[in-house]
């Protein structure tokens, strides 16, 4: 008898030893999801035209931490930014921002281009960070190659409610002459044959990103320049400004 009691009761807790086992399992896997699912933080990113003749190309925002930097005056360039400021295209500005693990996301506006006195907004949501930061551009499209925009600007200590305002000058991507001739502009200032180009490959200052000097335009007697007085700004060309909605 005291055999059988002790084999029954060695059976009974080999039994809840192996359940406490399989439960623990499930519970962990439900912690380790818990654990993944990180708070979600929303911003809303609202670009005022500040010119009185330079429409804007659709904004092309980067949300990241400070490992990470999509442009800076001084520095030379890269391929997507020159893309960007030559012709408006976003697409591989934000497509290299994708791939890098410090981003954190990205978004380009879904409307066309916006003119002067008007302004045009994105809605970024990522995983809340206390690091993180915004870098955005946008082209002056009667240029050959400028851009307005901010570099890694501090927004992780927003509250919710809470607001950043930036007035942000316009930067010569120095990757293409500023000639202003006709059929290398692609805003609506180029009314020659089929318009001005947009991205050209060629390379053709040294790539270093400058504050821009601004325009000289016919007016001024460049007379190759299909510019007038018109498209002349003074900084600052944009006001930027950052809301956490979430």
């Amino acid at each position: 008898m005291k055999r059988q009691h002790y084999s029954k009761l060695a059976l009974l807790t080999a039994t809840l030893v192996t359940t406490s086992m399989l439960s623990a399992c499930f519970h962990n896997k439900d912690d380790d999801d818990d654990m993944q699912e990180m708070p979600k933080v929303s911003y809303q990113i609202t670009v005022t035209n500040l010119t009185n003749g330079q429409p804007f190309t659709p904004l092309a925002a980067i949300l990241h931490n400070a490992s990470y930097q999509a442009w800076r005056a001084g520095t030379a360039a890269g391929s997507g930014l020159e893309k960007l400021a030559e012709g408006g295209d976003t697409t591989e500005f934000l497509a290299t921002a994708d791939t890098d693990a410090n981003v954190a996301g990205t978004q380009a506006s879904a409307n066309g281009p916006f003119g002067p006195g008007s302004s045009e907004s994105v809605t970024v949501t990522v995983d809340s960070a206390d690091d993180l930061r915004l870098s955005l551009a946008t082209m002056l499209a009667n240029t050959n190659d400028a851009f307005t925009g901010i570099d890694d600007i501090v927004i992780g200590d927003l509250a919710v409610g809470d607001k950043r305002e930036v007035m942000a000058p316009a930067y010569d991507a120095g990757t293409e002459a500023n000639s202003e001739a006709g059929g290398t502009i692609p805003g609506p200032a180029d009314t020659t044959m089929g318009g001005g180009e947009g991205y050209n490959a060629a390379t053709e200052t040294g790539r270093v990103i400058t504050v821009h000097p601004g325009i000289v335009s016919q007016d001024d007697g460049l007379a190759t320049s299909i510019l007038t007085e018109a498209q002349r700004w003074q900084n600052p060309v944009a006001k930027i400004v950052i809301e956490r909605l979430q």
